[in-house]
C-alpha cells in the first residue's frame, strides 16, 4: 500500500498568530529580566497566555512595550508578583 503524503499549510492568521506570540513572550522576558522558558510558564499560570491568544490581533498593533505592558497587567490581575 502506498503512503499518502499529505502537504498541510498554515493559514495566514494563523501564520502572523505565531509570529506574534513568537516574538512577544521573549520581549516579555527580558522586560522583565526572565528566562523565556520561565517567562512561559508565568505567563502561562498568571492567565497572560489566553489573554495573548484571546486579543492578539489587537495586541500585535499596537508597539511592543504596550503589548508588553498589557501581559503584565493581566498577570499583575491575576496574582503574578513581577
Amino acid at each position: 500500500m502506498e503512503a499518502v503524503s499529505e502537504k498541510r499549510t498554515l493559514d495566514e492568521e494563523t501564520r502572523n498568530k505565531v509570529k506574534f506570540i513568537t516574538f512577544i513572550i521573549p520581549q516579555f522576558a527580558r522586560a522583565y529580566k526572565m528566562d523565556k522558558q520561565d517567562a512561559y510558564f508565568y505567563l502561562q499560570k498568571y492567565g497572560g497566555l489566553d489573554f495573548l491568544f484571546k486579543h492578539w490581533w489587537a495586541l500585535h498593533t499596537d508597539d511592543p512595550f504596550w503589548a508588553v505592558r498589557s501581559l503584565y497587567e493581566v498577570c499583575r490581575n491575576n496574582g503574578g508578583l513581577r
